[in-house]
């Protein structure tokens, strides 16, 4: 898959999509996970579809569909082990707004795996959480080079 990139890249393809329309996540507790997009991050509710159930929330440059699982017995993803959704990373305009989600997240009692940070050398920085339903989240706030 690597290489089709590479040779997309040298033979000047263009890609056949444009971007992301939406993520579909599915959540353990529906309400507190829709709730966490919506009161903690400031997002909004799009529409709700009780009969599946879901809900969809955006912050207008992505949507996220969030479904509930059918089954009560459903076990909590394993990065290390389970191929699927490692981590949903969401970008932030600025520094000040990645310590105000820390913030936020710490207040609103959702687990951070990591405090803001810088990644790697920087200057790029970014933070860990995980959402009601175990989701890891990671926010990242990527400076613009100067021009």
């Amino acid at each position: 898959m690597v290489e089709s990139k590479v040779n997309n890249a040298v033979n000047n393809a263009t890609p056949l999509t444009s971007g992301t329309h939406h993520v579909g996540l599915t959540v353990s507790r529906l309400e507190a996970s829709a709730a966490f997009f919506v009161d903690v991050l400031g997002w909004s509710e799009v529409r709700r579809v009780p009969d599946y159930p879901a809900i969809f929330v955006t912050d207008s440059a992505v949507m996220i569909t969030l479904w509930e699982v059918k089954s009560t017995e459903s076990n909590a993803f394993d990065k290390n082990q389970n191929v699927g959704l490692h981590h949903l990373a969401l970008k932030v305009d600025s520094k000040d707004i990645l310590y105000e989600i820390h913030h936020k997240v710490v207040d609103h009692g959702s687990p951070v795996e990591f405090s803001p940070e810088l990644l790697g050398d920087g200057p790029a920085m970014h933070m860990m959480c995980y959402d009601p339903s175990g989701i890891r989240i990671e926010f990242i706030h990527i400076p613009s080079s100067p021009a």
